[in-house]
């Protein structure tokens, strides 16, 4: 079983982040159906409000659509530069509390307090704390998850989102998982989902009954992970001043793909998915590579590295176009595209406040 039923991990999400910082800097926008996005016909969702999500419009969606869903809906340019120094004041609070603060962008984190924290009702403490600073400094709302690990505590903040906590107690561990649908589980994408559907794995409680050696058998090493977290177990620690390398989107296709207009297609679609990560991390680089898996299981990459960053979604698109034009499709079948963006500009916040702790 988990040898670290004793450690208290918080997961904190800022709600609608971006689309927060927009109505709070312009109080016209309070209540309004707010997106942070480009209105162009290529344009992009990177952050709908609240208001903006109850019409069905969310992040990764095509401008084009939310436009329709949402007659009234009020776009904003996006500001990096104003949602990183919103972010470092949020990264500071954190850094009030504990120096185990993990960063998974610039609106999201995992803290270890289990140095500050002798039970489970001071953990909850520290999160209600953290929640009333970070409200008083910003005027910003987040939601907070309480756990003995970090897969169990960023589930628990999914759920009473917006601006509030959950806990999962140890005690109610195995309840927790066992109601949860498998889509919910971090790891467990669509593809993946669909797989576990045929087999008659629904729940977490299904996942639970499965043997290791099934699991390992029809989904390899994915398949020890599955089993371990279906029992509540994740031994993963929280790692300060973690420096990303790179920002990248793959995806590996359930049927070969065969044609260059599927490959195109696809490629587009990871390019956009790759944007709007880059812009929730709030950095980008200068090396942009291609991947492509085939058939056959042999793989080929092409990579370019530009003189300037990658600072647009038109500059990304271009240099993608250009590598994909080097590889060799023909004659053999898809089963595996990415894009990543690499030697990144990253100014990690959480590093400059680690130096107080030393």
């Amino acid at each position: 079983m988990n040898h670290n039923m004793n450690r208290k991990i918080l997961h904190i999400d800022m709600d609608a982040f971006f689309a927060s910082v927009e109505q709070n800097d312009n109080p016209e926008l309070k209540g309004k159906p707010v997106v942070v996005g480009s209105e162009s016909s290529r344009g992009v969702i990177a952050a709908a409000s609240y208001e903006a999500r109850r019409y069905g419009v969310r992040s990764a969606m095509p401008s084009a659509t939310a436009k329709r869903l949402c007659p009234g809906l009020v776009f904003m340019k996006h500001r990096m530069s104003r949602y990183k120094e919103v972010s470092s004041i949020i990264f500071n609070i954190f850094h009030n509390y504990t120096p185990l603060v993990e960063a998974l962008s610039v609106d999201e984190a995992f803290l270890d307090v289990s140095a500050f924290a002798s039970d489970f009702k001071s953990a909850i403490s520290i999160a209600y704390q953290i929640k009333k600073d970070i409200m008083e400094q910003t005027s910003l709302t987040c939601t907070a998850g309480v756990a003995v690990n970090k897969f169990l505590a960023k589930l628990a903040s999914d759920i009473n989102k917006p601006d509030g906590i959950y806990t999962v107690y140890p005690s109610d561990i195995e309840r927790f998982i066992a109601n949860l649908p498998i889509e919910r589980f971090f790891g467990v994408g669509k593809v993946t989902a669909e797989k576990m559907h045929r087999y008659g794995i629904h729940t977490g409680a299904d996942l639970r009954n499965a043997e290791l050696s099934f699991l390992y058998r029809n989904f390899g090493k994915a398949g020890e992970f599955f089993y371990d977290i279906a029992r509540g177990i994740d031994n993963r620690e929280v790692e300060p001043g973690r420096v990303r390398k790179s920002v990248g989107a793959e995806l590996t296709f359930a049927k070969d793909l065969t044609t260059d207009f599927e490959i195109i297609a696809e490629l587009y679609k990871l390019e956009k998915e790759l944007w709007l990560r880059i812009e929730k991390h709030g950095t980008t680089g200068r090396t942009v590579t291609v991947k492509a898996k085939f058939d056959d299981f042999s793989q080929v990459t092409r990579s370019n590295t530009l003189s300037r960053l990658v600072d647009s979604f038109a500059v990304l698109h271009d240099e993608t176009t250009k590598l994909r034009e080097q590889m060799n499709f023909k004659r053999r079948g898809v089963r595996l595209l990415g894009v990543t963006i690499s030697n990144l500009e990253d100014e990690h916040f959480a590093d400059e406040q680690l130096k107080i702790w030393e």
